[in-house]
């Protein structure tokens, strides 16, 4: 509903500055097109639309523990959207004895979070307790988890 609201404030003051827009669009030259556009005065819809567009942003903006805590879950929850990607791995240990994995076994991490093994692999390790992990997301969104002590980094997907 606020992003109508705003939309409606938005358009309102776009029709009312379109002798304006139109005047700055026929300058041929970069940065006077730009001066132009700048000088264009906000209405009075769009002086309300830009503060409350910036609280809304700032209101949305989750705090680096909420981050950590949906880390991995972005696609389960919604599809991809214009938000940063500022976590790129959470760190954490598995609780208890570890000796390794097979396909498709779940993980539990002593931060509550859940991930599964997807693709396939497994390994058998020396036993350890509470061995350190580190989940890391590569540049097309894809998971591995990094036990510590190991080369091995199977694919994961959170599943809580």
């Amino acid at each position: 509903m606020k992003a109508l609201f705003l939309l409606l404030l938005v358009s309102g003051a776009a029709v009312a500055d379109d002798a304006a827009l139109l005047q700055c669009r026929s300058l041929n030259d970069v940065p006077s097109r730009v001066k132009c556009y700048d000088a264009i005065p906000l209405s009075g819809a769009a002086r309300v639309a830009a503060p409350v567009a910036a609280a809304a942003a700032v209101v949305a903006a989750p705090t680096p523990q909420q981050r950590e805590q949906s880390f991995g879950m972005e696609a389960v929850k919604a599809p991809k959207s214009a938000e940063p990607e500022e976590n790129k791995s959470i760190s954490s240990s598995i609780a208890g004895k570890f000796d390794g994995w097979s396909g498709n076994e779940l993980i539990k991490l002593s931060n509550g979070q859940v991930w599964r093994i997807i693709d396939g692999s497994s390994a058998v390790l020396a036993p350890m307790t509470n061995p350190k992990v580190t989940v890391e997301r590569n540049f097309i969104g894809t998971y591995f988890l990094k036990v510590e002590g190991t080369n091995n980094s199977p694919k994961v997907r959170r599943v809580q």
